[in-house]
């Protein structure tokens, strides 16, 4: 049809797709990640597209972070190769199966 409106297609779809994470990630309120090292690292990480809520309700083994890390990695978010291992030690000393989960809340009534 158009030249390079395929271009500007995905260009657009991309640009929605960003903004959607963005919005939420927008945490009204939320609690934020637990202390640590590696705590701003998450929130870049993390919550560009997820709240905070959904990473706290999370309870995994180091092998599941792990696996959910690099999952996250090749989706796109975006962690400093020499901070993968840091990040996953965070995740899984902090959010590990043996702690107890965040009561979950709801948002509006």
């Amino acid at each position: 049809m158009f030249k390079g409106s395929g271009r500007a297609v995905l260009a657009f779809i991309v640009s929605v797709l960003l903004g959607t994470c963005a919005l939420r990630a927008q945490s009204g309120g939320a609690p934020d990640l637990p202390a640590g090292a590696m705590q701003a690292t998450a929130r870049t990480a993390c919550m560009e597209c997820h709240e905070s809520r959904i990473i706290l309700q999370q309870r995994l083994s180091k092998a599941a972070w792990t696996k959910e890390v690099d999952k996250m990695i090749k989706w796109g978010a975006v962690v400093d190769p020499k901070d993968r291992d840091a990040l996953i030690d965070y995740l899984s000393t902090n959010l590990s199966v043996d702690k107890a989960a965040e009561a979950a809340s709801r948002v509006g009534k």
